[in-house]
């Protein structure tokens, strides 16, 4: 076995443990909410050290935030599926919003987050602490204008538009999510005619 051949064992190894430790971190949290979330309960999940997890993570702060930023992965994916899956911008924005709202119920860690005492610490990683989320998200619907609507002005005002008002759909609950993509497609659409170059 040559060097190069070890080097792509240990980074592959190495990226499974992340991955154990991010997926036990996922099914405790929603059980225990940041509060009660303890780094030696994940260390067991798995198998290993306690020392292992802070050796990976650093913190337990910054374990919570990788999990955070991995359900936000998986939410992005299937965002982006669905508006390139659209026909025209506004659909796109509307299917998009729905997906978002309805997975987000289906998501056991975004659930309780949203619904739960327990987890109800988890909540500001939406909110108060919600930036990497926002700005991935806006990032995404960005992408998405500028391809589908070059001739769009503002477009990091629309997409980050779009993006905090699914948030808060997803936040303040109140509302079918049909109705909840009604009002973001509204507005939106409100928004890209007054940006759009004449």
């Amino acid at each position: 076995m040559n060097v190069s051949q070890v080097t792509s064992f240990t980074q592959r190894a190495r990226a499974s443990l992340r991955e154990e430790l991010l997926d036990a971190a996922t099914e405790l949290l929603p059980e225990r909410g940041y509060a009660r979330l303890r780094m030696a309960d994940v260390a067991a999940r798995v198998g290993v050290s306690r020392q292992t997890v802070y050796n990976e993570f650093g913190s337990k702060a910054a374990l919570v935030q990788a999990v955070a930023l991995r359900t936000l992965a998986e939410f992005t994916e299937g965002i982006q599926q669905r508006l390139n899956a659209a026909p025209d911008v506004l659909s796109g924005v509307h299917s998009a919003t729905v997906y978002t709202i309805e997975h987000a119920k289906e998501n056991r860690l975004v659930a309780a987050a949203l619904g739960t005492d327990v987890a109800e610490d988890l909540l500001p990683l939406l909110t108060t602490r919600g930036e990497p989320i926002l700005r991935a998200a806006t990032e995404v619907s960005m992408a998405y204008l500028r391809d589908r609507l070059p001739e769009l002005r503002d477009t990091e005002f629309v997409a980050e538009t779009m993006t905090r008002l699914t948030m808060s759909y997803l936040v303040l609950p109140g509302h079918s999510a049909e109705e909840a993509a009604d009002g973001v497609r509204a507005v939106i659409a409100s928004l890209i005619e007054s940006s759009t170059t004449k």
